[in-house]
Order: structure tokens, then C-alpha cells, then sequence
């Protein structure tokens, strides 16, 4: 295979920008995602691609529940702020303030949108494993002007030279 094409080919795979928390006691985890997509309408199912040395990875599987927070338009600084391990201090991680969602992962305040949800099932496979998740609880923060995926913060929207993938 021509892994310069592989790579570049890979890329091309549009994506948006999401922070995945998680919560269990006094552990907390939040990291910035981009592998996302809805699986299915009934039930509402979405995958998420969690690597699986992270400490999000680890919640998710002892708690069976998660939370995407959707980013928007403007919110590169969040997007990056979650790249590194989160920090609890309060009612913040990282300096983001959060809420309980119902199943207890943190809902970031400033996040345009969010999804709950509960485990059904995860996919074992490569250095990211695919979570699968049913849709318990659904928030909109911000309604969007126009099309709901054109709100939405896009890995392009974070630079040139910022790729995930391939």
C-alpha cells in the first residue's frame, strides 16, 4: 500500500470537533474527539472512535456511559483545551464550566449541544476502539442559524497544519 496515499485519502473524511466526557466518583475525564457519527435513528445510536490508552476509554468502559458536547463555529480554544488530560477544579475541567448530565457525565455550559448517553456495546479493535452509544438525553444550547451541521467546529477549522487521521 502507498502509505503517503493511504494518509492523504484518509483525510479527505470530513469531520467535527466534540468533547467526550465521562464521570465516575471523583474521576473525571474529557477529551477532545473527532471520530463521531450517528449509526442509527431507532434507537438513536452514535459511535465514537476512543483510544484506548486514554482515560476517557477507561470511564466509559466502568461506567457504561457517556456525553458528547458539541463544539461551535469560534470554540477552537475548548477543541484545544481538551487535547491535553483534563482537570477538575470545582465546577470546571480544564477552566470549563460543566453540569451533571442525567447519567452524571459533565455537560461543558459553553457547548452549543450535547448528547448523553449509555453504553451498547464496544468494538475491540486497532488503537481506537468504537463505543457505541444510545442517545438518552439530547440538549441544544445555542439554536443554529441555517443548516444544524454547519454549526458545528470542523478539524479544518482548527488550522493547516492540525490532522487527525490516516
Amino acid at each position: 500500500m502507498d502509505d503517503a496515499a493511504k494518509k492523504t485519502a484518509l483525510r479527505m473524511i470530513p469531520y467535527g470537533i466534540y468533547v467526550l466526557t465521562a464521570k465516575s466518583g471523583d474521576n473525571i475525564a474529557a477529551a477532545t474527539v473527532n471520530w463521531v457519527t450517528q449509526t442509527a435513528f431507532e434507537p438513536p445510536l452514535v459511535a465514537v472512535g476512543v483510544k484506548t490508552d486514554s482515560g476517557a476509554y477507561g470511564l466509559i468502559k466502568e461506567t457504561k456511559s457517556f456525553a458528547l458536547n458539541m463544539l461551535g463555529k469560534g470554540q477552537q480554544g475548548v477543541g484545544f483545551t481538551f487535547f491535553k488530560p483534563a482537570e477538575l477544579d470545582g465546577d470546571k475541567i480544564s477552566g470549563e464550566p460543566f453540569t451533571a448530565g442525567e447519567n452524571g457525565a459533565p455537560i461543558l455550559s459553553n457547548a452549543i449541544a450535547s448528547v448523553e448517553c449509555k453504553v451498547t456495546d464496544i468494538v475491540e479493535q486497532g488503537d481506537h476502539h468504537i463505543v457505541v452509544g444510545q442517545v438518552t438525553a439530547a440538549n441544544v444550547a445555542k439554536q443554529p442559524d441555517g443548516r444544524p451541521d454547519e454549526a458545528i467546529l470542523e478539524m479544518k477549522d482548527l488550522g493547516d497544519k492540525v490532522f487527525y487521521g490516516g
